[in-house]
C-alpha cells in the first residue's frame, strides 16, 4: 500500500513583518529575507534549489501571509 499523502513543504516563508520575511527549512530558522532574490540565494546556499529557480513551487515553499509577490515596504 502506497502512502500518497503529499509531503509538507520543506521551506516556510513566514508572514511579512516590516518588509522582512523569516525563512524556516525543516523547522529550523535559516534567516530573514527582504525580496525573492535573497530567498533564492538562501535556498541555493542550503542546497535546495538552483539560484535561478522559481520561488512559487507549493511543493517546496509554504508562503504564509501572502505569496512570492508580497514584499511590503518596511
Amino acid at each position: 500500500m502506497n502512502d500518497e499523502t503529499p509531503a509538507r513543504p520543506r521551506v516556510v516563508v513566514e508572514e511579512p513583518l516590516d518588509g522582512r520575511r523569516r525563512v524556516r527549512v525543516d523547522g529550523e530558522d535559516v534567516g530573514v529575507v527582504v525580496n525573492p532574490d535573497e530567498l533564492r540565494r538562501l535556498l541555493t546556499r542550503a542546497g535546495l534549489t538552483a539560484e535561478d529557480a522559481p520561488v512559487d513551487d507549493p511543493r517546496l515553499i509554504d508562503w504564509q501571509g501572502g505569496g512570492p509577490d508580497d514584499w511590503p515596504a518596511a
